[in-house]
């Protein structure tokens, strides 16, 4: 069984790519790293393909055919990494909003503090969020604080995106019922390892906003996001059923 690897999506980001690939293979551990890759027209596909002749059996990349949503791109990425039996599995983006040496604080939390999946929490130590103007904090902190008063979930930061999964965990979990493409996506796969008993361990990190390349966000993903927690509050989850 391979040991960890981490999932980027990427969509025009030729600025960001090269810097956090070389940054992630620099760590004192090894992780290998997916490339999903949605027909970027800036050319980011191209640099990742020059940079796998070096970086051969580590780095990998998947490219689909369009601009497909941060949810499909995940499991996409989920669905690749479990039939090559990774044990760990890692979201993060590629834009160093997250930083990639807070990937050893969240494997370690899975791999030696038994978490099931460890999340890089803003928000479980005070608010951690570098180059935002006030009026996003506010607006982000009060949705985390939106999403656990109608879940109920006990989780500081309900919208982060940056995680650590057991293998396990994913292997339960039935991806057709997953409905949300854009940051919805991330509150749903926590109320579904939140409602199917798993054990969830928030990691504190430093979110830096993106200082290359244009955010994803939109006025259509935040609805998403807002409408999207009604649903999960009354979705009965259950277990995927073994093949």
């Amino acid at each position: 069984m391979k040991d960890s690897l981490v999932i980027i999506p990427t969509f025009n980001e030729k600025e960001n790519i090269e810097r956090i690939i070389r940054k992630v293979f620099s760590l004192n551990k090894e992780f290998d790293v997916l490339i999903v890759e949605d027909n970027s027209p800036d050319g980011t596909a191209a640099i990742v393909r020059i940079l796998m002749q070096e970086f051969p059996g580590r780095l990998h990349m998947e490219e689909r055919k369009g601009k497909l949503g941060l949810g499909t791109a995940y499991i996409h990425g989920f669905k690749w990494a479990l039939q090559r039996e990774y044990a760990f599995i890692f979201e993060m983006d590629a834009d160093f909003s997250h930083n990639p040496e807070d990937l050893l604080k969240l494997y370690d939390a899975c791999a030696n503090q038994g978490a099931d999946v460890a999340i890089g929490s803003r928000y479980i130590k005070g608010v951690n969020v570098v180059n935002w103007p006030m009026g996003r904090v506010l607006m982000s902190y009060f949705a985390s604080y939106y999403v656990r008063m109608i879940t109920r979930m006990k989780i500081m930061d309900t919208t982060a995106g940056f995680k650590c999964y057991r293998r396990g965990l994913l292997n339960t979990i039935d991806f057709e019922r997953i409905k949300f493409t854009g940051y919805a996506f991330q509150i749903e796969m926590k109320n579904t390892a939140w409602k199917l008993g798993f054990k969830i361990i928030e990691v504190p990190i430093i979110f830096t906003d993106r200082t290359e390349g244009t955010s994803k966000m939109s006025r259509g993903i935040f609805r998403e996001a807002i409408l999207g927690v009604i649903q999960l509050r009354f979705k009965r989850i259950r277990p995927k059923k073994a093949a």
